[in-house]
């Protein structure tokens, strides 16, 4: 895990109510940070920043990324944006506007304060890969006017600003690429394969798997990205990234329901139906850049974070 800093910072975490931005200001403020949360709540939710807000050195502002903020803080982690199908195609041009208009305006935040941010940009930037598994320096197979590509092609334009920004204007940047996380506070209702899977178990319906559940997936546990993201901010400042952030342990969808079943002892039977369009037939990430520039590794086996975030789900949903 990233250890205790030597010194406390001031902290902005845009998207910080949501899944991963939650988790990330509890651990901002374990290390003795102060936190600025800025969220819109249009996926973020207050009941994932609850606990935190009687600390004070916590802050939650009620704030749509795609206009200008004004704050005064050292370090920036970029997170606002939808990320699961069912959120990003809701409103496909608002998506895009987040990615693209969000990181203008964090850029800008940035450059003005000298401060240093990071971009969680995504896996899928490399669209439905050729090449297996995906580093860094694979370019893509990305459909530009998909249903997806408001989300895909955003994320895409974002992290050409970011390098844009850093070649032009010197601004201290860092780019991430997150595989597919799952864990405690998930939504349940994110259309994502892990938390689809666990509501039907425990409602003991249909495990709904697409195709012939032969195309995989990699799942990385909450705590291990967590831990990546800072130390890829903490990293020397001429490690800007892309870095992909996921775990390289690959699974079926056949595999992935199994697991599942079997953890929360449902009687759910598995139900096939269509591919959706432009849907990914592998994904895994190449972590060598991460291992040998960060020193980082995922440790959480898939078995112990499932069983940890059926677990989170019982208590929220079926207690």
């Amino acid at each position: 895990m990233a250890g205790i800093r030597s010194y406390n910072r001031r902290v902005l975490v845009t998207g910080g109510a949501g899944f991963l931005g939650s988790h990330l200001c509890e651990r901002l403020l374990a290390c003795g940070d102060e936190v600025v949360c800025v969220d819109n709540y249009f996926t973020g939710a207050r009941a994932n920043i609850a606990h935190l807000l009687g600390n004070p050195r916590f802050e939650a502002i009620r704030h749509d990324v795609t206009f200008p903020l004004y704050v005064e803080v050292d370090e920036i982690y970029n997170l606002a944006c939808p990320a699961s199908p069912i959120h990003y195609q809701h409103d496909p041009v608002q998506t895009t506007k987040t990615s693209v208009h969000g990181a203008i305006n964090m850029l800008g935040l940035a450059k003005r304060l000298n401060a240093r941010i990071l971009q969680a940009s995504t896996s899928e930037v490399y669209g439905d890969p050729v090449v297996h598994p995906q580093p860094e320096e694979y370019w893509g197979n990305v459909n530009p006017i998909g249903p997806r590509s408001c989300y895909d092609e955003g994320k895409r334009c974002a992290e050409t600003l970011f390098f844009d920004y850093h070649r032009q204007h010197r601004v201290q940047i860092k780019v991430m690429r997150i595989f597919n996380t799952y864990g405690p506070r998930m939504h349940p209702n994110d259309g994502r394969v892990v938390s689809n899977f666990i509501m039907q178990a425990l409602r003991g319906e249909p495990i709904t798997v697409y195709g012939d559940g032969a195309q995989t997936r990699s799942f990385c546990y909450v705590d291990d990205l967590i831990d990546g993201m800072m130390r890829l901010m903490d990293s020397d400042p001429g490690v800007t990234g892309p870095i992909n952030i996921g775990n390289p342990g690959e699974f079926t969808m056949l595999e992935l329901a199994e697991r599942v079943i079997a953890l929360t002892g449902s009687p759910s039977a598995i139900e096939h139906r269509p591919l959706p369009q432009d849907d990914p037939r592998q994904r895994r990430p190449d972590i060598t850049k991460a291992k040998t520039l960060l020193g980082w590794e995922p440790a959480v086996p898939l078995h112990e974070g499932l069983a940890r975030t059926i677990d989170d789900f019982r208590h929220r949903f079926f207690a």
